[in-house]
């Protein structure tokens, strides 16, 4: 399984485990045992390549033998046991219990090093302290854990993996709770597409830095941070960038620290306190030193980037600060300006801040008013990025990503309505990757959009009293659409509404004539009946196609390079993924009718796929590309949903291209085959329809139920004689022979077909797995490369598919005139009113029936 592939099936079997516990807290436990199971490993296979072998571990990796203590607590900052192993757990069998994970988590808190006990301390507390939730005795709880080590253990955590996967379970199991956590998800999850958008933009603006410090005051899992260091290593080594995170809820302080270190981050740049940020400030103290005693250590630490995610109007106890004396204090009921001011008051004068806030504080009054006016007029506010609603877990409200700078060139407000632009993800909304992309180009080159981005002067901001509401300076809303008096009336489609596809007759400019022809000064009429065709076969927009075909014509070939011919030395895959899109964009930027972001989009959905296969050729090796793994499939036994294996399946190369490529001959028999039986069916289906109920019943008498599905062609032939002769079906022993041979070949055909199915599998594994390099180049090239061709290539025809839809509408729009529709109504009154004579009806009925007559004649 790849890492998606692993870390959906882990997820899907712990929340089978989880019973009656919630969501929230089960979290904490299986991200604990992950956790441990990394730091154990770590300790074990370090030791075990320097030459430690099974019997001097049991013997010397004990708490009593203080050398061994001391070595591995300076190397890790930590020491385990041997009995304490994760390793060790899954050898005790039966005679592992619950116990065993109290003991060695005790033992972790006792003998971590003085160096690493803000990194480590208290870290298992959590895991600790519930793990009597876990079942309802110590025999019940010994259960569940041994099920959960027996699925964390299928988690990858070698030096040849690396860190991606452990990571990307991680994120994705963090995730997962959090979609399932309701109102809680708020406090230790920020969306990956959210933090994406925050990380691009910190990433370019920090791209020159030769080191980085980064800072979270409200860290929840760690994953803004997380993400924003994976952004900055294109442009950094990861070993230069610092972190700083500061977390209020204890077991959610935890999960900053467990996520940060298993990303390989060494615990000499992860910096974290658990405390409160409004309250006491931090970081720009010793807490350790001189008793912490804040007073003798105090130094404001100035950071190149603060990222939060803060809880949304928080109440809190306003007192004077350092932080807030320039701006002014947010007001007690609504914290958000104070957690704003506590991120700018710690950044460098080139450094940014991204922040997300709810929508209201770009308008609310009073202390906020005046905090933000102070905002503006200092130049701190740079960007405005209006989010969708619902976009995060467990709240609707509108928010927003506001970006802020200490010392900046321009005084000028970027303000994005990015908004309307989403996809729906079950019951909440989500950026695509093309909504991400255009959000960010935009901040980076600070564009004006129409309905979408503009950069507000100052003075413009002043003439609105600082209020900062999106809609006040982007009209984003969809116009509803309007009908035209006149050809309501009279008809025909007006001038006007005509030239609302202008951007369509800029480019096609023979095609409007092609479709439309002068009624009057006011209106035209659509002359052709076949829109579409007239739209594929015009020749501009053949031309158009054509140029669009050609600025193409050297990608494959580009794409060939940037992935086939590096494959072995691509390291930074992100980076490669801008580079390519950046080529798209660059052929794509002379035809201006074409959205390059849905281009992008496009790409991006395959490109997914591609990352996948480089990461596992990156991690583990070109020879990766000839593996098979088993095809595991979930089925039922005794009501429960069990893994059973089903065959095999290409770890990289797919089978069916391997089929399509290099078996081609004996799929072609194989479909031949499958599509008899598929015939046999249709046919049979055919002939019951045409038969008698009679002559039905006596066939579905003579044919086993089982078999009825299938007859051959002798059948028919023998049923249609017996019709057309007035042949009654008597011939029993006659039909019985046939319906044999019916059967007779369909289990052949079916036999055949097994064989052929197990035979094509062994051929296709086979061949997978003696494929050459060469050989696996061209397939690449044909798994990678031609789906992204392909998808390009049909850009083209989804602006003429929108544009066949939008006239069509058109012309339709204004058929039938009001006058049309007028005559239409007299008509059927005229028919109801003479319809009434001829109607049985009561006393009382008829006296209201003749009194509608005389209305709808009065109405002629």
């Amino acid at each position: 399984m790849n890492k998606q592939q692993l870390a959906a099936h882990i997820w899907k079997s712990a929340n089978n485990m989880r019973s009656k516990i919630e969501p929230n807290e089960y979290k904490d436990y299986i991200l604990g045992f992950i956790f441990y199971k990394f730091l154990s490993d770590k300790e074990e296979k370090d030791l075990k390549k320097e030459g430690w072998d099974e019997n001097q571990m049991k013997e010397h990796l004990i708490e009593a033998e203080k050398e061994s203590v001391e070595y591995c607590q300076s190397r890790y900052g930590y020491f385990i046991e041997y009995k304490n192993l994760f390793s060790t757990w899954k050898k005790m069998g039966i005679d592992f219990d619950v116990s065993n994970v109290r003991d060695a988590l005790s033992a972790f808190n006792r003998l971590i090093s003085k160096s690493h006990k803000k990194v480590f301390e208290k870290i298992f507390q959590t895991l600790e302290t519930g793990l009597s939730k876990l079942g309802d005795s110590s025999g019940a709880q010994t259960k569940t854990i041994n099920n959960l080590i027996a699925l964390i253990d299928q988690i990858p955590m070698d030096d040849k993996q690396g860190y991606d996967v452990l990571g990307f379970i991680y994120e994705y199991l963090i995730s997962m709770f959090a979609a399932n956590a309701g109102k809680k998800a708020g406090e230790f999850y920020t969306p990956h597409e959210i933090s994406l958008v925050m990380l691009q933009i910190v990433a370019n603006h920090l791209r020159n830095k030769e080191k980085i410090d980064i800072y979270d005051p409200t860290s929840g899992s760690g994953s803004l941070l997380i993400n924003i260091g994976k952004s900055v290593s294109k442009y950094l080594d990861k070993n230069k960038i610092k972190y700083f995170a500061q977390e209020l809820k204890e077991n959610t302080y935890s999960l900053t620290r467990m996520n940060l270190i298993m990303r390989g981050i060494e615990p000499y740049n992860v910096v974290t306190r658990n405390g409160d940020t409004l309250s006491d400030d931090w970081p720009y103290f010793d807490e350790d030193d001189i008793g912490g005693i804040k007073e003798n250590t105090y130094e404001v630490l100035l950071v190149d980037a603060v990222v939060s995610n803060p809880p949304y109007s928080q109440r809190w106890e306003p007192k004077e600060d350092a932080r807030f004396s320039e701006y002014g204090m947010a007001p007690k009921n609504k914290a958000d300006y104070a957690f704003l001011l506590h991120d700018l008051y710690h950044l460098k004068d080139d450094g940014i801040v991204t922040i997300i806030l709810p929508h209201g504080v770009l308008f609310r009054g009073g202390e906020e008013g005046n905090i933000r006016k102070k905002l503006i007029e200092n130049d701190n506010i740079d960007t405005i990025i209006g989010l969708p609603n619902n976009i995060f877990f467990g709240t609707g409200i509108p928010t927003i990503i506001l970006v802020l700078k200490k010392k900046r060139e321009n005084n000028d407000v970027l303000i994005v309505d990015a908004s309307k632009e989403f996809i729906k993800d079950s019951k909440n909304n989500k950026l695509s990757a093309s909504n991400i992309k255009k959000i960010v180009d935009t901040v980076i080159k600070r564009e004006n959009i129409d309905k979408y981005s503009r950069v507000v002067t100052k003075d413009e901001i002043r003439k609105n009293d600082y209020n900062l509401s999106i809609s006040r300076y982007i009209d984003s809303d969809e116009k509803e659409e309007l009908f035209d008096i006149y050809s309501i009336m009279f008809g025909g489609i007006p001038i006007s509404e005509i030239n609302n596809y202008e951007k369509y007759w800029k480019c096609f400019p023979t095609l409007r004539n092609q479709l439309f022809e002068k009624i009057n000064v006011h209106s035209f009429k659509c002359k052709v009946k076949d829109i579409k065709t007239t739209i594929l076969e015009n020749e501009d927009v053949k031309l158009f196609i054509k140029k669009y075909n050609e600025s193409f014509f050297d990608f494959n070939i580009f794409l060939e390079k940037e992935l086939i011919k590096n494959i072995n030395s691509l390291t930074n895959i992100s980076k490669e993924e801008d580079i390519i899109a950046d080529n798209i964009f660059k052929k794509i930027e002379s035809f201006n009718i074409l959205d390059k972001y849905d281009a992008y989009q496009q790409f991006n959905d395959i490109w997914n796929k591609i990352a996948i296969d480089l990461e596992i050729i990156k991690t583990e090796g070109f020879d990766s590309t000839k593996k098979v793994i088993p095809k595991m499939v979930t089925k039922k036994k005794n009501d429960k949903d069990i893994e059973v294996q089903e065959g095999w399946e290409g770890y990289i190369i797919p089978f069916d291209l391997i089929k399509k490529e290099k078996l081609f001959s004996q799929l072609e028999v194989l479909n031949t085959n499958e599509k008899r039986l598929e015939e046999i069916s249709s046919l049979y289906s055919e002939t019951l329809e045409e038969l008698t109920e009679d002559e039905r019943e006596e066939i579905s008498e003579l044919i086993n139920d089982e078999k009825n599905s299938f007859i051959n062609a002798e059948v028919l032939k023998y049923v249609k004689n017996l019709k057309e002769q007035n042949q009654t079906l008597e011939s029993v022993d006659s039909k019985m022979i046939v319906i044999a041979k019916t059967i007779e070949e369909e289990k052949e055909l079916k036999k055949k077909i097994k064989i052929q199915q197990n035979e094509l599998e062994l051929a296709s594994k086979k061949t997978i797995e003696n494929l050459t390099d060469d050989e696996v180049l061209i397939l690449l090239k044909k798994k990678w490369i031609e789906p992204i061709l392909k998808s390009l290539q049909e850009l083209p025809n989804f602006l003429l598919d929108e544009l066949n839809i939008e006239i069509q509408k058109l012309s339709k729009k204004y058929e039938t005139t009001y006058i049309d529709l007028n005559k239409q109504i007299k008509k059927c009154e005229k028919s109801l009113a003479n319809v009434i004579n001829d109607l049985n009806a009561s006393e009382f009925d008829k006296k209201g029936l003749l009194e509608l007559q005389k209305l709808l004649k009065d109405n002629e």
